[in-house]
């Protein structure tokens, strides 16, 4: 392995020792053999901890870990950002992993072609009956999310965007997703390809994000106010502004969001 990796994959885990080996097992059968494997443990208690141990002896030039209370599944998230040395970085569930052996090479074969600093593909799963396409329009993320286990990051764009909010328990991806895919000033490429098979169940996936439900009209109007069609800006501008609950602040941001829209609109 070279100094530099060209892809970090991050896990997060928390007690998943019956699943964990899968998802390393997808990694380290890949062809491509630039990568390594960055592994954010929140202080598991059931054999995770043995399991990672015994693969970073096995592999420790390929796998890093940390073990260590998190504040959840985004804050291991935000750590492995900042523990990783990759040029591009993927984050994986740990009862995920990926589709096929070819996954890492059809990536750095298609990204030497297509210079970008975001690549999404499809993932396969249980819950989507087969194969979900990533093949997103802006209003689509509007109304349901990017999978990160079909998201590779150029590590770059977490300086550019910032990372995962914490306020937002479930939802912190959808979010993200949102400040990278609404901005024209990164450029990002969709591959018609499975990255990996998606476990039904994940935190996400069975929890809701009150906190996130609330603020998702201004979340949409503040990434995407720019690059949105009118009419997706101009009635949550219009909520917004109405509700009370919201900060003055953002009720005046949505009005001058609606105000720009509407001169936008006319010429």
């Amino acid at each position: 392995m070279v100094n530099t990796p060209f892809f970090s994959i991050i896990i997060p885990t928390y007690n998943s020792s019956e699943v964990l080996e899968v998802a390393i097992n997808s990694i380290i059968k890949q062809d491509f053999i630039n990568y390594e494997i960055v592994i954010i443990d929140g202080g598991s208690n059931d054999g995770t901890l043995d399991i990672i141990k015994s693969y970073a002896l096995k592999y420790p030039n390929s796998i890093k870990y940390i073990s260590e209370k998190d504040k959840g599944i985004y804050d291991a998230m935000n750590k492995g950002i900042d523990f990783a040395q990759g040029e591009w970085l993927f984050f994986l569930g740990s009862d995920d992993y990926f589709y096929s052996e070819t996954v890492f090479q059809d990536l750095y074969d298609f990204i030497d072609k297509n210079p970008c600093e975001v690549v999404y593909g499809d993932i396969s799963g249980v819950a989507f009956n087969g194969r979900r396409s990533a093949d997103f329009s802006l209003t689509d993320l509007i109304n349901r999310n990017l999978c990160h286990q079909g998201i590779f990051f150029n590590k770059h764009v977490f300086s550019k965007v910032g990372v995962f909010d914490l306020k937002y328990k479930a939802h912190a991806d959808w979010d993200h997703n949102m400040r990278w895919f609404f901005n024209p000033e990164i450029k990002k490429k969709y591959i018609p390809l499975i990255i990996s098979e998606y476990a039904d169940g994940g935190f996400s996936s069975v929890n809701g994000d009150t906190v996130f439900d609330k603020d998702r009209d201004f979340k949409i109007i503040e990434y995407g106010w720019k690059s949105l069609p009118p009419e997706h800006v101009l009635a949550r501008a219009s909520r917004v502004f109405s509700d009370s609950s919201f900060k003055i602040s953002k009720r005046f941001f949505a009005f001058k969001c609606w105000f720009f829209v509407q001169i936008r609109k006319r010429l």
